[in-house]
């Protein structure tokens, strides 16, 4: 069974930072791509980063780009999102996501609030 676990998230002011973790079992995530989706209240879930299966190509949002950095570690099965200069327009729950050719696998999600 494949699972995808998020961790890391929680409340933080503005211009802090977080680091969010995405653990896999059951699915060895060197052979795919991930990326990392955020929903806020009201809104539709929306990428905000992607890294290729050798990590080497990575890919954001012009409204993330430059604070966020999405990372992976294929020897532990875990793929992570740092997230700088953070924003109140960043608190969403970030869900990470693997598309295999069966299936695509979401985590659960993570809360992440930015306020003072």
């Amino acid at each position: 069974q494949v699972q995808l676990v998020e961790s890391g998230g929680g409340l933080v002011q503005p211009g802090g930072s977080l680091r969010l973790s995405c653990a896999a079992s059951g699915i060895m995530l060197r052979m795919y791509v991930m990326a990392w989706y955020r929903q806020a209240p009201g809104k539709q879930r929306e990428l905000v980063a992607g890294i290729s299966d050798d990590g080497i190509t990575t890919t954001y949002p012009d409204s993330v780009k430059g604070r966020f950095t999405i990372s992976r570690d294929n020897a532990r099965n875990t793929v992570y999102l740092q997230m700088n200069s953070l924003k109140p327009e960043d608190t969403a729950v970030y869900y990470c996501k693997t598309v295999t050719p069966r299936m695509a696998y979401w985590g659960q999600g993570t809360q992440v609030t930015v306020s003072s």
